[in-house]
C-alpha cells in the first residue's frame, strides 16, 4: 500500500514539473529583448515611443499574430488597447525588429 502510495506521489509531482517546463518554454520563445509578444498591446505613432517595431508581411513572418478580445496569453494573441498595455507596437515600412503577418488561426512562432 505504501509503495502504490509512492508510486502514485511520484507520478503526479512529474506531471506538475513537465506542465512547468513546458509553460516556462512558451514564454521564453515568444519574447524580443524581454518583452513578451503577446497580450495587451497599443499601437503607437512614433518610434521612439515604441517597444517593439514591426513590418506587416505576407510571406516569411517571424510572428504570426492573432487579434482576440479578451485574454491574450498565448503566443501570437493581441488584445489591442488604448491604455494599460504590456506593449508598445511601431508599425515601420523599414528597418523593423521583427516580421508580422496577421491570421485568424494558429498564432505564434514557427
Amino acid at each position: 500500500m505504501k509503495r502504490l502510495f509512492n508510486i502514485t506521489c511520484l507520478l503526479i509531482l512529474s506531471t506538475l514539473c513537465i506542465s512547468a517546463t513546458k509553460h516556462e518554454l512558451q514564454d521564453d520563445d515568444c519574447k524580443f529583448e524581454g518583452k513578451k509578444l503577446y497580450g495587451k498591446i497599443r499601437f503607437v505613432e512614433s518610434a521612439s515611443n515604441a517597444d517593439v517595431k514591426i513590418k506587416i508581411v505576407n510571406n516569411f513572418p517571424d510572428l504570426k499574430v492573432k487579434l482576440v478580445e479578451n485574454f491574450a496569453d498565448d503566443c501570437g494573441e493581441w488584445q489591442v488597447v488604448e491604455y494599460g498595455e504590456d506593449l508598445k507596437v511601431y508599425v515601420a515600412e523599414s528597418f523593423a525588429d521583427i516580421k508580422v503577418k496577421f491570421v485568424t488561426s494558429f498564432p505564434g512562432m514557427d
